[in-house]
């Protein structure tokens, strides 16, 4: 450890005893109401900082000092744990406590502050959190434990193993790029699909839409569309919500397409933007139209689970494969043939599409056509979801259609421009 100017010193030192402090008072605040004491607390922890900080900096070079503070204060406190009472029970948060008050001191003088602060925070969290945290248990199904652990699977394993180098010369995508792209959508999915399942916001106005819109713009209208085919009246919040779904649309492609190529994300930009404020003002305008409000509408459009590995499997096939059809249309039929090929797939799903695209997959395209090509696909999309909102919900969806219908043909425009003038 190098030797600290004086007033930096001051300032750690000053720093873990602040922070000590803070915790202590979460730690009595917990457990002040019980009867017996416990130890630890507003003048145990400053105490235990200073003496962390006192005995690292006597020896910092192998910190033996620090270390044999730490063997004696859990020496004391396995003693504790031995004679304690066995009403109320001791927890091992009482002890964990203790040990990070001490070592905050060492942290706040050979980490940067926010190490030191952050560590603080956390526990102070959990302190203060106990009973909330208790009732997770009977609230978080174990089912949405396995989803997690999937999640984790997904970015903290697979991810990491997946090579960064080509493995074909089909297409210009690596295995890890791909896998990105798929943690990408998911994490994405996997967001909005918490804050529908646990977050209170069926009465949030079109808030469920939009993140409905987050989660899968098409869904989001098939479901919508039911929902106004079984309304006995036309009600005009879920037009604005099947309208609000795709708004979030647009914006959920330039995020994606941001992880991969800022450059290409800014070029884009202006043209998802404007999109996306012409479909919020219009589901504004639809949500603000004064007839058939009288009877209120649930907007919410609870999601499936959307990390099931299966289907992200499926999905990365989908890139390579829309990677490898792109590079063969590219050099059969040029960049009218690429433009081409993004009005076909937007009728079906344009996330991969629109990945490849951001990772580079189709070679010696100006960025000018790509973004042509992805508002391309998003208006052929805009113009299947047209078809969806009549098909699922029949003369009732005619409003929402012609809006869609109305989005596509400016997204053709906007693409236009693109070409012609960007």
């Amino acid at each position: 450890m190098q030797t600290l100017p004086p007033l930096e010193l001051a300032g750690r030192l000053a720093l873990a005893v602040g922070l000590a402090v803070f915790m202590g008072l979460a730690f009595e605040e917990t457990y002040k109401t019980e009867q017996r004491s416990r130890p630890g607390g507003i003048r145990t922890f400053p105490m235990l900082a200073m003496c962390g900080a006192t005995l690292y900096l006597i020896e910092p070079a192998y910190a033996l000092a620090f270390i044999a503070g730490l063997v004696a204060l859990a020496a004391w406190l396995h003693a504790y744990l031995r004679t304690a009472p066995a009403k109320p029970a001791p927890t091992f948060m009482i002890p964990a406590s203790n040990l990070l008050a001490y070592v905050i001191g060492a942290i706040a003088l050979m980490q940067p502050p926010w190490v030191a602060v952050a560590l603080t925070v956390a526990a102070v969290l959990l302190l203060g959190t106990r009973e909330r945290l208790h009732r997770l248990i009977h609230i978080v199904p174990r089912d949405e434990l396995l989803t997690l652990g999937m999640f984790l699977i997904l970015i903290g394993i697979i991810l990491p193993l997946v090579p960064h180098q080509r493995v074909s010369s089909l297409t210009p995508l690596t295995p890890y790029g791909v896998w990105l792209a798929v943690v990408t959508i998911c994490t994405l999915s996997y967001m909005s699909y918490l804050l529908q399942r646990y977050a209170p916001i069926k009465d949030a106005a079109l808030l469920p839409a939009v993140l409905g819109g987050a989660y899968s713009s098409t869904a989001t209208t098939v479901v919508l569309a039911k929902r106004l085919r079984d309304a006995k009246h036309v009600p005009a919040d879920i037009s604005a919500g099947i309208v609000a779904a795709t708004a979030i649309m647009y914006i959920r492609l330039g995020i994606v397409v941001a992880v991969f190529d800022v450059n290409f994300a800014l070029t884009l930009a202006p043209g998802l933007a404007a999109l996306s404020a012409l479909a919020a003002a219009m589901a504004i305008y639809e949500w603000r139209r004064p007839r058939a409000r009288t009877v209120k509408t649930n907007l919410a459009v609870v999601p499936k689970n959307p990390l099931q590995i299966p289907t992200a499997l499926i999905f990365a096939v989908l890139i390579v494969v829309f990677s490898v059809i792109s590079a063969w249309v590219k050099g059969a039929f040029g960049e009218s043939g690429i433009l081409v090929l993004s009005a076909v797939v937007g009728l079906t799903d344009i996330d991969p599409f629109v990945l490849n695209i951001a990772q580079g997959g189709i070679a010696g395209m100006t960025v000018a056509s790509l973004c042509a090509a992805v508002l391309i696909a998003a208006s052929s999309n805009n113009l299947a979801k047209a078809a969806y909102a009549v098909g699922f919900g029949g003369a009732a969806a005619r409003r929402p259609a012609v809006m869609l219908l109305a989005l596509s043909l400016f997204g053709v425009i906007a693409a236009v421009i693109y070409v012609v003038y960007v």
